[in-house]
């Protein structure tokens, strides 16, 4: 399993009992913290093992860094919370690469495994199931909002502290749901990740933006116009997969299109099970975890957006 589908991550079959599934990640920083911003680099790297079904056991550093202009203490600082990040995966830190580069990156190569019969991919999503969305949105829209310096410190604590939580628990929770299909929420945004499922999975999506969990003040930050360039590149490449409902405003598509970092796992799973993998996920701390929509024999590859509040 490669390039085909989008899938998150690959997976090569190595015996009927064992498949190896691998995937790399890195960015530039989000947040000006260093060893935060190594937690949540490697918390997003290791998202897509877990969204298809497999569990982490090695990862390999992957750094550019600007050696003349920067102390090699925020190096240090960023590796360190990185290598926090997968003691607490239970990922062993196995090597890695570095090289000279004008603009700091870093994440990780990582490797994992899973039963070939047990990978979930994104494209097998089946009518009558429920959308289930493990963390709320809005970390684009934060970082933009911290970036010019009008983002409040609640805000900023609680997308941080999203974007460091690992969907370890989350893919625990669907993988005992008998889940259908599954794709974690990154840099296409909700709506583009949710229509790459669609599209994978041949079936329509029916999204209820006011069950969408949101971070805090990332509505207020939307409306203005705090908005990532990538949201507006997201927009434009899925315009013609979207039909949305006269009550969905430009704010509402801002923020579903909003490129995500470490964002959660969009799960597709029948309607008795969602319900369950709620309420474990609850009761995980993952408080946000909400059903926001269900899956549509037709039109296939579109996604239909409305709002049932009040």
């Amino acid at each position: 399993m490669g390039f085909k589908g989008a899938e998150d991550a690959g997976v090569f079959r190595i015996g009927d009992e064992v498949a190896l599934v691998q995937t790399v990640d890195f960015f530039t920083p989000i947040v000006d913290d260093p060893r935060l911003f190594g937690r949540i680099a490697a918390t997003n790297a290791l998202s897509d093992v877990y969204a298809m079904g497999g569990r982490p056991i090695t990862a390999m550093n992957i750094v550019g860094f600007p050696s003349g202009e920067m102390e090699m203490s925020v190096l240090r600082e960023i590796l360190a919370g990185g290598l926090e990040t997968m003691r607490e995966a239970e990922v062993v830190l196995v090597g890695g690469h570095s090289v000279q580069d004008p603009e700091l990156k870093y994440g990780l190569s990582v490797t994992g495994l899973v039963h070939p019969d047990r990978v979930i991919t994104n494209a097998g999503a089946r009518p009558g199931d429920r959308l289930v969305l493990t963390k709320p949105i809005g970390t684009g829209i934060i970082s933009t909002a911290v970036k010019g310096e009008l983002a409040g410190k609640q805000a900023v604590a609680e997308s941080t502290a999203s974007m460091m939580r690992l969907n370890r628990r989350a893919a625990e929770a669907m993988i005992a749901s008998g889940t259908s299909a599954c794709t974690d929420v990154t840099g296409f945004g909700l709506l583009g990740h949710a229509a790459e499922m669609a599209e994978a999975s041949s079936v329509a999506l029916a999204i209820d933006v006011s069950s969408v969990p949101l971070l805090t003040g990332a509505r207020d930050y939307a409306g203005m116009g705090l908005v990532p360039a990538g949201t507006r590149a997201n927009r434009e490449f899925r315009k013609s997969t979207i039909e949305a409902g006269p009550e969905i405003s430009e704010i509402d598509l801002d923020l579903l299109f909003d490129p995500q970092t470490s964002g959660g796992l969009l799960i597709s799973l029948p309607e008795e099970a969602a319900g369950q993998v709620v309420d474990r996920l609850h009761r995980d701390g993952e408080e946000s975890a909400a059903v926001i929509g269900e899956v549509l024999a037709e039109p296939a590859g579109k996604i239909m957006l409305r709002s049932f509040s009040g």
